[in-house]
């Protein structure tokens, strides 16, 4: 794809998403724009932009993973940056929104960040936000600006339906209640039966998986989730599921987070394949798990979308997937 007025559309990138940056610039044909950042020896951070951007559409791509602090605090730069120097529109695309779990207070005298950082990213200067999964729904809401809210299913499912014929007899099975929406869709846009296991958490790091209400005897099961942190709640419902007679576990997710004891766990678990997407960089980080994980790209999907955006363009086709295998903007 190429975009004829390609000097009217600038993509920037943060350091946490050069990788990304470069697969959405190479699908659309764009150069990344010029700007870099630096950090002082006390650890304020700058950003210089290294080209014009007066009156121009432009985009920062920034992911807020670990460190979560320094990279949202580098994206509310970057943005504040392009607003001073006179862009016409500023849009954040978040591949991964940091913050995204405290979205509502589950006991007394706690924050919702989820809101505190949408309202930092609008009043930094941001006309609009572009992001992938975020934890839940509800989140598009915390902000005061337009936000397109993009799915990594169509992404997974393609790739599942590719080697589905290896599998025999599938069973989706979600790590907790909280899941079973998520993995009832993908039982019926990959064909398989679903299983849910109850689980209790014991603490921030530590869950308890005790027992299946399903069947997984002799089948392939799959466990999606939108993200994977320290692994626990995947790493025990794996355990679970072989003890029930699974045949093997494949693990998916959009969001590779992976901290903590997450890549030692996932490694030593029975999961034979974790598939995941770039919205979070996996090397060289990810080098334990490097024999079981599978990285797909969401790059064509944000590219669409920042496309469509810039020639103000419905960027709804890409929320319609009916688990076909095609990506949604390929159908027109």
């Amino acid at each position: 794809m190429t975009c004829p007025d390609s000097d009217d559309l600038k993509i920037f990138c943060g350091r946490a998403s050069r990788e990304l940056c470069e697969r959405i610039c190479n699908h659309l044909g764009l150069p990344i724009g010029q700007g870099h950042t630096h950090m002082f020896p006390d650890g304020e951070i700058i950003v210089k932009l290294e080209e014009d951007v007066r009156g121009r559409d432009c985009f920062i791509i920034q992911s807020t993973y670990h460190p979560v602090n320094a990279h949202l605090m580098e994206l509310l730069i970057y943005i504040d940056c392009l607003r001073r120097a006179s862009a016409r529109r500023i849009t954040a695309v978040l591949p991964y929104f940091g913050y995204a779990r405290q979205d509502r207070k589950d006991e007394g005298r706690t924050p919702i960040t989820a809101k505190l950082v949408a309202n930092l990213i609008s009043t930094a200067g941001a006309d609009r936000v572009l992001a992938m999964d975020m934890h839940a729904e509800q989140i598009q809401g915390f902000f005061d600006i337009p936000v397109d809210h993009l799915h990594a299913a169509p992404v997974i499912v393609e790739h599942l339906l590719s080697i589905r014929d290896e599998w025999g007899k599938m069973t989706l099975v979600s790590p907790d209640v909280g899941n079973v929406k998520v993995a009832n869709k993908y039982a019926s846009w990959l064909g398989g039966d679903l299983a849910i296991i109850d689980k209790r958490r014991k603490s921030g790091t530590e869950v308890e998986s005790t027992h299946i209400i399903g069947d997984v005897k002799d089948s392939t099961v799959m466990m999606v989730d939108d993200m994977i942190s320290t692994g626990g709640t995947m790493c025990e419902a794996a355990k679970l599921v072989m003890e029930y007679g699974a045949k093997q576990v494949i693990a998916a997710c959009t969001h590779p987070v992976l901290v903590g004891l997450a890549l030692e766990r996932l490694a030593e678990s029975p999961i034979r394949k974790v598939i995941t997407t770039d919205t979070i960089p996996t090397k060289p980080r990810c080098k334990p798990l490097e024999s079981k994980l599978v990285e797909l790209s969401v790059a064509g999907l944000l590219g669409e979308a920042i496309h469509r955006i810039h020639h103000h363009k419905s960027v709804s086709i890409l929320f319609q997937f009916n688990g076909d295998g095609k990506r949604p903007y390929d159908k027109q």
